[in-house]
């Protein structure tokens, strides 16, 4: 459930018309919900209540400041794979030992900020890393807690751009290959081996994958107790799926209740691990909007265009996976809908919003909201064709407030300099 409804024909967020906030911080942009924030966090987190786990909110799904905020006081943690998602974080109030660091290619640089924040683990995706990382942290006198990305070759049964987890995919270590590379970890000074890894996907809708999955880490850390290595934490990633169109995605609570009757045969045996989970998509993509305004309606030979002021640098998804998204009038009337491409300004073919999609008919002027936004909307966004990206606002209730400034032309070239050979005058 959202808190995006209709009242008396007219969108609301909450309590507070969108038609309004438009008009107050023009289009487009990101709109989120914080009734639904706490609502999806509450619901994931608390189907997980009876064990012991940690939360990691996946910051590269949604990585303003006021939502890591939001999650940080509802006790989260965060799953980071940059330097700068780790400053993000911290700069939110997330306490770093709820900090888990993934991602394949960590810089020494990165190692290093995240050595000294102190967080709780980092999660290890290849052997060279592994060797960086005992580098660093031998140089800064810092035991680093690792636990290794282990790749279980399972189909996830998603888009070929968000499966991670088969063996033609980069991340992670082959299962095969891991205990291996456990026992190198083992003898090294300065690494503290207490965890294993996996995510295999985004965008799951059936639990099989995930318990496929599980049930291989199972065995694996089964054989790396035989050889005395033992896990404090079991990080299975993220990937729950949530509703775009037609999609029957398991509840969490089922995802839960599936995933912890596995835990029980790894209590059993003596594996008294904690669970460490990072959604992303399941909490934030449909407790955020895209907002944005008809431009032009072209008529084609062939189609029909819904021409609007954001493109595929404000909401890269549907260009880059084709991914459906609904489009809902601002305000709803009693028009017939046609099939149309609701296209952006962008001079690119794919720079679409929807294509061949049956939506109200609109008129030039008219708002229009793109649902389901929330996830790897605005931190995909980009300023391809010098374009300034959106503005990013919060409703709490019956307020809004801006959490994110649109940006302006002049911070577009705030990091340029031109040199001064290209400066004649000088």
């Amino acid at each position: 459930m959202n808190h995006f409804e209709y009242k008396n024909n007219t969108l609301f967020c909450e309590s507070v018309s969108v038609a309004s906030i438009a008009e107050a911080v023009g289009t487009p942009f990101y709109l989120y919900s914080t009734a639904t924030l706490r609502r999806h966090f509450e619901a994931f987190d608390g189907s997980f209540s009876d064990i012991s786990h940690i939360t990691c909110f996946a910051v590269k799904s949604c990585s303003n400041l006021s939502i890591l905020r939001l999650f940080a006081g509802m006790g989260g943690g965060a799953d980071i794979v940059s330097g700068g998602e780790l400053f993000r974080a911290l700069k939110a109030g997330v306490n770093p030992k709820r900090i888990v660091y993934s991602g394949v290619g960590k810089s020494e640089q990165e190692l290093y900020l995240a050595l000294k924040s102190e967080i709780l683990l980092f999660n290890v995706e290849s052997e060279q890393e592994l060797l960086r990382l005992q580098k660093v942290a031998s140089e800064l006198g810092i035991k680093a807690q690792v636990s290794f990305r282990v790749n279980p070759d399972v189909d996830a049964k998603t888009h070929p751009y968000i499966s991670t987890g088969l063996a033609m995919n980069k991340f992670g270590i082959p299962i095969k290959d891991a205990e291996e590379v456990y026992a190198q970890a083992e003898k090294m000074p300065d690494i503290d081996v207490c965890g294993v890894s996996c995510h295999i996907g985004s965008q799951l809708t059936e639990i099989s994958p995930f318990v496929e999955s599980f049930r291989k880490l199972k065995d694996f850390i089964g054989r790396l107790k035989k050889n005395n290595i033992n896990i404090s934490y079991l990080d299975f990633g993220g990937g729950l799926g949530i509703v775009y169109d037609a999609e029957e995605p398991p509840h969490p609570r089922e995802y839960a209740k599936a995933i912890k009757l596995e835990m029980e045969s790894l209590y059993k045996n003596g594996c008294n691990c904690t669970l460490i989970l990072e959604p992303g998509r399941v909490i934030v993509g449909n407790a955020g909007i895209l907002v944005t305004r008809v431009e032009y309606i072209k008529k084609g030979p062939v189609k029909k265009f819904v021409v609007v002021d954001a493109g595929m640098n404000d909401f890269a998804r549907p260009s880059l996976y084709n991914a459906f998204h609904d489009i809902r009038p601002v305000e709803r009337t009693e028009r017939d809908h046609e099939m149309v491409d609701v296209v952006g300004p962008i001079c690119e073919t794919c720079d679409f919003l929807a294509k061949d999609q049956e939506v109200p008919v609109c008129n030039s002027g008219d708002l229009i909201a793109v649902m389901s936004a929330g996830a790897y909307g605005f931190s995909m966004a980009s300023n391809y064709n010098s374009r300034p990206r959106a503005a990013e606002v919060l409703v709490n209730g019956d307020e809004f407030f801006v959490i994110r400034k649109r940006e302006t032309y002049e911070s577009l070239i705030a990091g340029e300099i031109i040199p001064d050979f290209l400066n004649p005058e000088k």
